[in-house]
Formats: C-alpha cells, structure tokens, sequence
C-alpha cells in the first residue's frame, strides 16, 4: 500500500549569510531619562535584519544606570549571560550581584519583573537572547504600565490604572 504522507519540504527562510564579529559593530547609544542610558549592539539586525524572530543583542549601560524598566513579558522568554563588570539584577524586590559567566532566564509569563543596574565603577555588560514575538505584552509594574504590540501602532504604551469593565460604552443598538 503507497504511503499517504506527503514529502517534508523545507524551504530556506533566508540566504546564508556571513559571519559577523562583534568588535567591528559600533555600539548604539541613547541617553535616557530618571538614569536610563540605551547602549546596545544589536546583534541580530547586523547578521540577519530587524524583522527575524529571535533577538541577540549585547547590552552595556554605563555604571549607575539601567537600560529598561522593571518589566516582565506575557509571551516572550529571555537569556541573560554577564560579559563583563559587575552588574546587580532587579527581579521583583530582589537583588542579586552577577558578574561575567553568570546567567538568568526569564521564562515567558513569569509574573515578576526584572531589570539590570551596572552596579560596578566601569564598564558592562551583558548578552540578551530573547524572542520577538509581535502579539507579547510587556508589563512594568513599577509605574502600572503595559506595552501592547499585537496593536501594531506606533505608540503601544498604557496605563492599567485605566482599567474598564467589558461594556462600557458599549451600546446594543
């Protein structure tokens, strides 16, 4: 009897590309507000481009500040490895010092937030493995906000304190 299963095909999403060394990528930096400092080499945009659907990046604030918010992620898991320095991780009203080879995930839907300080006098960093998913929300509990980018809008951002029950202004007519 012939088999009824068709063949596997597996199609190449994207063209083989070369390596790339992290030396040779600048880093991108963008000083923020209240000591947030953006300083990243987004790894993945230089080897396969933005819309791929797992991120790799190297981040390294300067000492004294953080990156991001305490924040957690509904859908998307993340993959942290210490480079260099001493950095002190944030999770819920913990605070753990880690220092190069150290590592934390942070499994999707875990309900604690987290964030990383360079608690050290110089420099860090860190690598960050994480998913792109384009439905997550992201959740920062310090300020009650969350970021809904299954919108698709520019401008994902809200405060939960603005909470509604399922029918107001709602109307049957």
């Amino acid at each position: 009897m012939p088999s009824t299963v068709p063949p596997l095909v597996i199609e190449a999403a994207l063209e083989p590309k070369p390596p790339i060394s992290t030396p040779d990528i600048a880093w991108h930096e963008r000083p923020l507000e209240r000591g947030f400092f953006d300083r990243n080499k987004h790894l993945t945009f230089e080897a396969v481009g933005e819309n791929y659907h797992v991120g790799v990046l190297i981040e390294g604030p300067p000492p004294g500040m953080r990156l991001a918010p305490r924040h957690y992620h509904m859908l998307e898991e993340e993959h942290a490895l210490i480079l260099e320095g001493e950095v002190t991780l944030l999770l819920g009203e913990e605070r753990h010092v880690m220092k190069a080879g150290d590592y934390v995930c942070f499994p999707a839907g875990q309900r604690v937030g987290h964030s990383f300080l360079n608690s050290g006098s110089g420099p860090c960093s860190y690598l960050m493995i994480g998913e792109r998913n384009p439905n997550d929300v992201q959740v920062m509990p310090d300020s009650n906000k969350m970021d809904v980018r299954a919108l698709g809008r520019e401008r994902t951002i809200f405060d939960m304190s603005g909470v509604r029950d399922y029918l107001d202004g709602e109307e049957a007519n």
